[in-house]
């Protein structure tokens, strides 16, 4: 087992893992991202990102290969192990708002905060401050059945920023959002990302999401390829599962 460059904070190399049916996820897909770098992973529906996202992250245990995060090993750390890295240096945003319906936004973003045993008035300073920054502060007391989908991922995304975690998965975060509003959101998180050496790795099918990010791996198949050509991402999900792809070689 040979340890990874000391300035890639991720680093994995020849990742294996099959879904439940056997079908192939990742076969030897190998890459590094550096420290406080914004990694865009491309691809289409189906290619293996969210599956590589949650090996990288730890919370799919890989079938095969090795994961390593700060020079030390993911891939043979047991479930505990791996669930306090996840709590205390990682931070995750889902395709799709997933809040505490008892809590309200601001409750909601500081929670990483709160369940740290952080001060009440510390955690939600910073979760307002964050919810701000996403336009939606005004909210900040209203519960997620009070929220549109759109301002719910935008708690959630604050949530995922509030910890300043060392690493963020951000898996097609700012699909729920309407075109207009995928842009700024990217920006405020890229931003944000940067300014608070936050390292990225962003699952995206977008041309323009990904020309946000320092560099972008491709994936097809579940195989690293050097180009997939996408199509602007249509408006509605029916067009976007009839969009095709094409490898440049």
């Amino acid at each position: 087992m040979v340890a990874p460059p000391d300035n890639d904070v991720l680093w994995a190399r020849g990742l294996q893992f099959r879904h439940a049916d056997g079908s192939p996820g990742l076969s030897g897909v190998s890459l590094g991202v550096r420290e406080g770098e914004i990694l865009a992973v491309g691809g289409p529906r189906g290619s293996g990102k969210t599956t590589l996202l949650r090996c990288l992250a730890g919370l799919t245990p890989v079938h095969g290969g090795e994961v390593w995060f700060n020079s030390g090993p993911m891939h043979t750390l047991g479930p505990v192990a791996r669930e306090r890295l996840r709590r205390e240096r990682f931070g995750w945003i889902d395709p799709e708002p997933v809040l505490v319906p008892e809590l309200n936004a601001w409750e909601n973003a500081a929670l990483p905060l709160l369940l740290r045993g952080t001060d009440r008035r510390r955690a939600k300073t910073a979760a307002l401050e964050w919810l701000e920054r996403l336009d939606v502060g005004d909210k900040a007391r209203k519960h997620p059945g009070e929220l549109v989908h759109a301002e719910r991922q935008r708690v959630c995304i604050a949530r995922a920023l509030v910890p300043a975690p060392t690493v963020l998965f951000a898996d097609e975060p700012t699909a729920p959002l309407h075109r207009a509003d995928r842009r700024h959101v990217l920006r405020t998180l890229t931003t944000a990302a940067r300014s608070h050496g936050i390292t990225v790795v962003l699952a995206t099918a977008d041309p323009d999401t990904a020309a946000l990010a320092d560099r972008t791996v491709s994936l097809l198949d579940g195989r690293r390829v050097r180009t997939v050509h996408l199509p602007p991402v249509a408006e509605t999900a029916e067009t976007e599962g009839r969009a095709a792809c094409s490898l440049s070689a």
